[in-house]
C-alpha cells in the first residue's frame, strides 16, 4: 500500500546522532537524483523534527535502522520487517527501505506509537508500533563487511547524486 505521511499529529521521535546523519546524507542524495522523491523529502522533514541523542542513549524499544519492527496499519495486518537501507532491501525475507513510505515513517518510533498516514487511496490511516527488536552487528570481520555494505550502498547514491 502506497502511503504518505500528513504534517499534523506526528509522534514523537527519537534517533541516534550517526543515524541521523547518515539518513539526512541518503535522503539528500536521494532528492537531487529524483529517487524516491517525495520519500526523501519526507525523511528530511522527520530528521528535522527528531530529537537527537548519542548513539549509547537511544533507548532500546526505538526503531532504528537493522531493527525488526512488528506494526499494524488500521489496526489489522500485522507484519513484521527489519528497517533497512535501500541497498540491503529485500521485500522477500521482509527487509523494507527506509526511502519507502513506510520504512520512513517507522524510523525512530516506539511501542505502542501511531503515526498518522494519508494512503494515496485518499483515506486516511494509521501505523501503530507493536515491538522492536534491535539486532546488533555482528562482531569481527563480518560486523565490519556489513557496515562496508552500507557504506558502499550510500556512497552510490551520492555518486549519482554528483551526475
Amino acid at each position: 500500500m502506497n502511503m504518505v505521511v500528513p504534517s499534523a499529529g506526528k509522534p514523537r521521535i527519537v534517533l541516534a546522532k550517526s543515524e541521523e546523519q547518515r539518513l539526512s546524507a541518503l535522503a539528500t542524495a536521494a532528492e537531487l537524483t529524483g529517487r524516491s522523491e517525495s520519500v526523501a523529502r519526507f525523511l528530511l522533514a522527520e530528521m528535522e523534527r527528531a530529537e537527537i541523542v548519542d548513539d549509547g542513549d537511544v533507548p532500546s524499544d526505538v526503531v532504528r535502522m537493522h531493527s525488526w519492527v512488528e506494526f499494524e496499519i488500521d489496526d489489522r495486518n500485522a507484519r513484521r520487517v527489519q528497517l533497512v537501507f535501500p541497498g540491503e532491501a529485500d521485500i522477500g525475507s521482509s527487509r523494507v527501505s527506509v526511502l519507502t513510505p513506510i520504512g520512513a515513517a517507522l524510523i525512530g518510533l516506539s511501542p505502542s506509537q501511531q503515526m498518522p498516514l494519508h494512503g494515496y487511496d485518499d483515506r486516511e490511516h494509521t501505523l501503530r508500533i507493536l515491538s522492536v527488536v534491535q539486532e546488533p552487528l555482528p562482531a569481527g570481520p563480518a560486523g565490519a563487511a556489513a557496515v562496508r555494505r552500507k557504506s558502499l550502498a550510500e556512497d552510490e547514491v551520492r555518486e549519482r547524486a554528483r551526475r
